[in-house]
């Protein structure tokens, strides 16, 4: 009888094991696993949800643009098959997230994210394509021009921003009022990572916002996500 019971629990366990890991396979990618997961599913959709001037500059082969901030964002995936696995990107990671969650909650049964969006795809190397009917991306600055943007015998703070990140724009004001405030030991430069994408690549930027702290041209602290005045003036002193 005890050995029955022990079978039984064993038998339970097993069961629940394979069920709980089931429900919580890994859905957050990084750039090698999301390209093995397209591999892996050449049926699914590949979701591209940043704007259409971003898709039109480059974009990861066979997706698909909806727009996360558009107006028919729930229209157009109501469209897609929720049976169907779906890889679902932007440019750092915020934008897709949110689609993503949209998503589940409107029963698509797998989803997946790439985390840090198209910056960690370039950073990685990968492959992108672009729409013929455009006209090439501009490189932007180089990094023999950043270079020389940096030297200074002042702290050199340099924010990598993009127009639609929430969180660059609700630092923005910190960073103004310091480059006042602190004028005679500071310098504040602000990069746009949409325009200068070859050296966001090449500084290995893997998510908005970011800011450099550089001294005598070398680079002190690289702290990615958002800081408050307090805490950027901490580091400062």
């Amino acid at each position: 009888m005890k050995q029955i019971i022990s079978l039984s629990i064993v038998l339970f366990t097993v069961l629940f094991t394979s069920c709980t890991n089931s429900q919580t396979s890994k859905t957050n990618l990084d750039p090698t696993e999301f390209s093995k997961k397209i591999e892996e599913f050449p049926e699914a959709t590949i979701l591209d949800v940043r704007t259409p001037q971003e898709f039109s500059e480059g974009h990861i082969e066979n997706a698909k643009n909806v727009d996360w901030n558009g107006n028919q964002f729930e229209t157009q995936i109501s469209k897609l098959d929720k049976n169907k696995p779906v890889l679902v990107y932007c440019l750092g990671g915020g934008r897709s997230s949110s689609a993503a969650s949209k998503m589940r909650s409107e029963g698509f049964k797998e989803v997946y994210e790439l985390n840090g969006g198209m910056m960690n795809w370039r950073s990685a190397g990968l492959s992108e394509t672009t729409n013929t009917s455009t006209k090439p991306k501009a490189e932007g600055m180089t990094k023999s021009q950043f270079d020389k943007l940096i030297t200074s015998d002042k702290i050199v703070i340099v924010d990598f921003f993009a127009v639609w990140c929430a969180p660059c724009k609700k630092m923005r004001p910190h960073l103004e009022e310091i480059s006042k405030e602190m004028a005679d030991k500071v310098i504040i430069i602000q990069i746009d990572v949409d325009q200068n994408h070859v050296l966001a690549k090449e500084l290995k930027i893997e998510g908005l916002p970011t800011l450099h702290f550089y001294k005598n041209n070398e680079l002190k602290l690289n702290n990615l996500g958002y800081m408050s005045k307090e805490e950027i003036i901490k580091q400062l002193n």
